[in-house]
């Protein structure tokens, strides 16, 4: 088969899996088994596919079409810019955190041009890492910035680690295995902390895409019965930890703003804004301290 006919069948094939966008997605895992970028297949239609070649192809369609995630078939997705590995043992990095990443790193650049930790290092701390993401843009964007990163899976950590070795940001992270933060002794302290916890409500996680019910890590999405446990968690806890002036920064679900509005307020932070996604809905919320 030639690259157009390969495509043309894929898409038909993804199309009756309902696997949305399927031409794309055709092209997409073309281009990648191929190693070539996408805009180049539309150069090399008429090229012939060799016998291994549709063999590999038809394996990476029949993998899409049972509903595994793209980016865990291909193993990476892009994040600010960063090529992120995946598997399924870390969530899939959406387009909304990349604004939770991008709010974090400018806070601290105005720390530092502000000069009000002049004679002290920047530092930040990720909980619940996962692939890394998080922390790697924070310390990418932010080359003054010392990060810690947290995440209870050993796993997932190991894939954080590998990112940012690859990405060259890892002798300015410190990953550790673990459920909650360092233990308060006055001795650790950060100017900012980022999460993007779990908040899918338990009882919603079986009505999900089934790239996501099936295939991403419940431990990633699960937040309880309302899908805040964590938030309270964080809201609790977190303020012991944060120097003057520092900011908390969580990234939260649909209809999620008004709730965790008060539960943050509740535990006495002060909200310094609330922010939208691109399609306009309440997603990111950065608090601080009197």
């Amino acid at each position: 088969m030639t690259v157009l006919e390969t495509i043309q069948r894929s898409t038909e094939f993804l199309e009756k899996k309902a696997v949305e966008s399927p031409r794309l997605q055709s092209e997409l895992l073309l281009a990648h088994l191929l190693k070539l970028p996408r805009m180049q297949l539309y150069l090399k239609f008429e090229r012939e596919l060799s016998v291994s070649e549709v063999d590999a192809f038809r394996e990476l369609v029949r993998r899409r079409g049972q509903r595994e995630p793209l980016q865990y078939i291909v193993g990476s997705t892009s994040f600010c810019g960063l090529e992120i590995a995946v598997n399924p043992h870390v969530l899939i990095p959406r387009p909304e955190t990349e604004l939770l990443a991008e709010r974090g790193w400018n806070f601290l650049r105005q720390l530092l041009e502000s000069g009000a930790r002049k004679g002290s290092r920047l530092t930040a701390l990720d909980f619940g890492t996962g692939s890394g993401c998080l922390a790697i843009a924070l310390a990418a964007k932010c080359l003054e910035a010392r990060i810690d990163a947290v995440d209870i899976s050993a796993q997932a950590l190991a894939i954080a680690k590998q990112n940012a070795e690859r990405l060259d940001v890892a002798e300015r992270i410190h990953f550790y295995e673990g459920d909650a933060l360092p233990k308060q002794d006055g001795s650790i302290s950060f100017d900012l902390i980022v999460s993007n916890p779990p908040y899918i409500p338990s009882a919603e996680i079986e009505t999900l895409e089934p790239e996501v019910r099936d295939h991403e890590p419940r431990g990633a999405l699960d937040g309880g019965p309302e899908g805040l446990d964590y938030f309270r968690r964080l809201a609790r806890s977190v303020a012991a930890f944060l120097k003057p002036g520092g900011q908390l920064m969580m990234e939260f679900g649909d209809g999620q703003a008004d709730a965790i509005r008060q539960i943050v307020e509740s535990e006495k932070w002060i909200v310094e804004a609330i922010q939208n996604d691109y399609n306009q809905r309440p997603r990111i919320i950065a608090v601080r301290r009197a």
